[in-house]
């Protein structure tokens, strides 16, 4: 992938306005006026701002099957309940508590009607009560995220032979099925409950919570290989999801990784096709950090990999700042700051795949982020329209995909946004950490057994209808799923990729702002030579005199067929360089005494890796004052990396980032502000190892001033 960034043919025009005709005479009034066009948004592109990414695995093209997952996450106990002998009655969230096997064996056809091929189960193994524990102890046991029985299916959620018929149904279906793995941590009377080998967990982990231990390496890895092993070859699963992978020792992932290649080398069964195949054994980490943390305790080293796939929660945080707010309730952020997403990929080894998901059972539901953040609810266009946006995205990433349940329907939790947020809310179940884990809606299928089945608002039909059809579109094109990325264009509206794999050449055009969008885009700049050919209206976009004219509603995106690609492909601009100019690029400045006009140590503090996520302060990463209100840092970078930042003193009473938290421009001036709290940091993307000077000059109210990240020369 090339870093540098490009020198785009900006071209803003003027707006669209509307006008009309008088129609006077004949004593008739003028008929009514249309109502205003709105403005538009218009920009052309000259050249494209990147070379292709075809670094990671799933950006290569080599048609690995894992790239093309669209898993589709079931919280058991909270989704569907199909038996009303199989309840747990208590739990975290707003749902009765009562899901089940046979709920999710019910909603089987609405699943596959969505267009995933994959279905992800959170734990469905055994928790055993202990003597005495709490209402709390019993609400987690519901989750199944601390297990006693790990070969066995809790009682709570049906039986042994449930799971089998469950994962015949989805694999005749064509779905995979994949379990969530706890290898880091078990229930403390988990040593009751030996492997058909004989196998005990330790008992000397710490203590995690009321009823839980941690899990000990390696004296536990024999255990869990086993386990591992045991649900592919007599169950038939196509692998597993890892709870908290980063519990376990990256060197060991290699030792559960074999063990699932070789249970699922001697395992089969019959798919969808009539054909006899072997279960995919894919592994996906969730290790909820930085990239670099995600890296060095998922992935390890291209010498000593650990984990294959990581859930890409870098890329999860741009996506809904982007066309939402995060938790913290930043966000409404500018396009190109999912290319800053991408970038993040620079901390990853080769053999990595991420996996993107929009919401999962410990966030909240997109629905919800946009009513935190103001932007939309569910009674207007907007609310839906960003819904789209943000699944459009989805379909065009290089890698596997994650959906979770209910967000295809643009689920929601009503008056969430306004929750009470005191020290009740896990009672009521409108927690951050637990309030996605709602009841099920799944068409033609009651959420309760006796129930009356659900029938989709026509808002949650269109809404379900466009993501079956991305999932279609990917599922055709495999340079969406499995091809390199060529980023052509991102601003403060809209956002350009273009993707390849062979012959199959795809551009993405994405506008997510409230404004409709006018993109002129030279066909020098795309690679193409022939009309574009809309995959998802069937619209046909001529070019003229060598640029193609592309017109986008708010939050429009658009998939287009390259007819005719050119050999030359895409044509990049003239890269930046890294070592910017002036006194902020200066490496050598030497330094004054004092802590200058903010009379504060001042620090680099990040989600670099010994950055603590942003509680350390080391003096590696300390600011030195130089005078003039300029405060300077020499780092060393000794690989590339990309992470968030703040410049902060140690107390949190100063805190400056880039403008809007936007991405830093290496070699760039840009405009510092402050930045309080969380969700208000920049992101970095570190192309090369090297020396890098981090300057700020503080302007005289002490409310921002200007700031650069240039690599010394």
């Amino acid at each position: 992938m090339q870093w540098r960034q490009s020198l785009l043919v900006l071209a803003l025009a003027g707006v669209l306005s509307s006008c009309r005709d008088g129609n006077g005479g004949g004593g008739e009034p003028d008929p009514q006026p249309p109502a205003p066009e709105p403005a538009a948004y218009r920009v052309t592109v000259g050249t494209a701002a990147a070379r292709a990414d075809s670094r990671l695995a799933c950006f290569k093209g080599n048609g690995e099957a894992e790239c093309g997952l669209r898993l589709y996450q079931i919280m058991v106990e909270a989704f569907v309940d199909g038996d009303s002998t199989a309840d747990y009655n208590t739990g975290y969230g707003t749902s009765p508590h009562k899901g089940d096997l046979q709920g999710v064996i019910n909603s089987l056809d609405y699943i596959q009607s969505t267009g995933v091929n994959a279905i992800w189960l959170t734990p469905i193994f055994k928790s055993v009560r202990v003597a005495g524990q709490s209402d709390w102890a019993d609400r987690l046991d519901a989750t199944g995220y601390f297990a006693s029985d790990y070969f066995n299916v809790d009682p709570h959620f049906g039986t042994n032979d449930k799971l089998k018929e469950l994962v015949a149904a989805a694999h005749a279906r064509g779905l995979y099925v994949f379990l969530d793995g706890v290898f880091g941590h078990f229930k403390s009377n988990a040593q009751d409950y030996a492997s058909p080998l004989g196998r005990k967990v330790s008992t000397t982990g710490s203590a995690q919570g009321d009823t839980g231990r941690s899990a000990v390496y390696p004296d536990d890895l024999e255990f869990f290989k086993e386990v591992a092993a045991h649900w592919v070859t007599e169950y038939k699963i196509d692998g597993w999801r890892l709870d908290q992978a980063y519990q376990v020792p990256v060197q060991y992932w290699d030792d559960l990784r074999t063990a699932v290649a070789e249970a699922a080398a001697t395992a089969s069964y019959t798919n969808r096709a009539g054909q006899t195949v072997h279960p995919l054994g894919y592994m996906v980490g969730e290790i909820w950090r930085s990239a670099g943390e995600i890296s060095d305790q998922g992935y390890g080293t291209t010498a000593s990999p650990g984990l294959l796939s990581v859930f890409d929660f870098p890329m999860r945080y741009s996506l809904v700042q982007s066309l939402a707010v995060e938790e913290s309730g930043s966000g409404n952020r500018a396009a190109n700051n999912l290319h800053a997403g991408y970038l993040s990929h620079l901390a990853y080894p080769a053999h990595a795949m991420p996996n993107l998901m929009l919401t999962n059972h410990d966030v909240v539901r997109f629905g919800d982020l946009l009513q935190r953040g103001s932007l939309a609810d569910p009674t207007g266009e907007t609310y839906w329209a960003r819904h789209k946006a943000a699944f459009s995205f989805m379909a065009s990433y290089s890698g596997p995909i994650t959906l979770y349940y209910g967000d295809e329907l643009g689920q929601e939790l009503p008056g969430f946004a306004a929750r009470d947020s005191s020290s009740t809310c896990a009672i009521n179940g409108r927690c951050d950490d637990h309030v996605s884990r709602t009841s099920a809606i799944v068409e033609g299928v009651a959420s309760t057994v006796g129930g009356t089945p659900a029938v989709l608002s026509a808002e949650q039909a269109s809404l379900k209808s466009h993501v079956a059809a991305l999932m279609a579109l990917r599922d055709a094109h495999p340079a969406l799923a499995n091809g390199s990325r060529t980023h052509i264009f991102s601003d403060t509206n809209l956002y350009i990729d273009r993707k390849d794999k062979g012959s199959d050449n795809v551009l993405y055009v994405l506008n997510t702002k409230a404004e409709p969008a006018v993109v002129t885009i030279a066909g020098t700049a795309i690679g193409s030579a022939g009309a574009l050919l809309g995959l998802l209206d069937g619209a046909e976009v001529v070019g003229s005199g060598g640029n193609y004219e592309i017109r986008l509603k708010p939050f429009e995106a658009r998939f287009f067929d390259i007819a005719s690609p050119t050999a030359e492909g895409p044509r990049t601009g003239a890269g930046s360089e890294l070592s910017g100019e002036g006194p902020l690029a200066d490496c050598h400045t030497p330094a004054v005494e004092g802590l200058g006009p903010l009379n504060k140590e001042m620090f680099i503090r990040g989600s670099y890796a010994g950055g603590d996520n942003f509680g350390a302060t080391p003096a590696s990463r300390r600011f030195a004052y130089k005078g003039n209100n300029l405060y300077q840092v020499v780092v060393h970078e000794p690989v590339p990396t990309a992470y968030t930042f703040k410049f902060a003193s140690a107390d949190w009473s100063k805190e400056f980032a880039v403008r809007s938290s936007a991405a830093v421009v290496i070699a760039t001036e840009q405009t510092m502000a402050v930045a309080a709290g969380s969700g208000t940091e920049s992101s970095l993307a570190i192309p090369e190892a090297g020396d890098y000077v981090f300057s700020f000059r503080i302007n005289a109210t002490q409310t921002g001033g200007e700031m650069m990240v240039s690599q010394c020369q």
